[in-house]
């Protein structure tokens, strides 16, 4: 009998300040994976819910993604989007997409629309206008620049925010989606992880991640694919994998966190930073949902 038990994870970011209050960011990410258990109660696929919660996550402004993302150098907002079909290996992706709310529609659009993986800048505006997605009239009235007083590094490095989810369907599907504003202060066409598949998301048969920090490292160790690789290849436990993906980033100085569900439904949301804004619906059906230390 196939197990059938559901799990969610989501992140907010591995952005977060020691000493800075999070409750609001805490009561919404719980809200969300409330919103997810009931979805995937009610039949919902992997791939809409874990779709539906970074939409929301991103539209919020609560976050540096979507709404709550902070211009380049050059006062232009360049968003990036994946999401990944963990059954049937398919994915999508837009880099430095500009003028439009959600770029993880987008990211759909690329996975169900074209025959490609990855849309970047004109082109993936393109695509989400002739697909009649809505635009961002007045920027600097829309954008929140979420997490621009939460900055944690020292002038000069790679400040960062991210959101993502994972979900695990009743039906043992998995699959992930991760959205960024990138790292604050980055320069025009700067792209990190998020949409790089196998960086910053991953989904396959085996887990699904997203990943969230300083992305240029990310990218460096092929983060989300390395995980799942080191679980199917090399007989790794999740939480394993997990924590030897974030030591090779941090022993090259780099931080950041990752959200993974496994097939079995198991969860981890490990991070090597001061805090990471995470939630989850546990496979005992238990939602946690912490900034810091649980």
């Amino acid at each position: 009998m196939a197990n059938k038990c559901l799990s969610l994870v989501l992140h907010g970011g591995a952005g977060a300040k020691a000493g800075r209050d999070y409750d609001r960011e805490i009561a919404h990410m719980r809200g969300q994976v409330e919103a997810g258990r009931d979805m995937l109660k009610a039949g919902m696929s992997a791939l809409d819910v874990a779709e539906t919660i970074t939409r929301e996550l991103e539209v919020s402004g609560l976050y540096v993604a979507g709404r709550g993302a902070s211009p380049n150098t050059d006062g232009v907002y360049e968003l990036d989007a994946a999401i990944m079909d963990g059954a049937l290996l398919r994915c999508g992706s837009v880099a430095a997409l500009v003028g439009y709310e959600s770029p993880i529609a987008v990211a759909r659009e690329v996975l169900e629309r074209t025959q490609h993986v990855m849309l970047a800048g004109g082109g993936a505006a393109g695509l989400a206008a002739a697909r009649g997605y809505a635009r961002i009239a007045d920027p600097e009235a829309w954008f929140t620049r979420a997490g621009t007083f939460e900055d944690n590094h020292p002038p000069g490095t790679l400040a960062h925010g991210t959101v993502g989810c994972v979900v695990r369907d009743g039906e043992g599907r998995l699959a992930a989606c991760t959205s960024t504003g990138g790292v604050f202060g980055k320069m025009p066409g700067r792209v990190g992880d998020t949409p790089i598949i196998g960086a910053g998301c991953w989904a396959d048969q085996t887990v699904a991640v997203s990943c969230t920090g300083q992305g240029e490292y990310f990218v460096k160790v092929a983060a989300a694919a390395q995980l799942a690789h080191r679980m199917r290849f090399g007989g790794q436990s999740l939480a394993e994998a997990a924590d030897a993906v974030l030591a090779e980033i941090a022993a090259m100085g780099g931080d950041g966190g990752l959200i993974a569900v496994a097939a079995d439904g198991s969860i981890t949301m490990p991070y090597v930073s001061q805090g990471m804004k995470r939630a989850a619906l546990t496979p005992d059906g238990e939602i946690v949902s912490a900034a810091f230390a649980l």
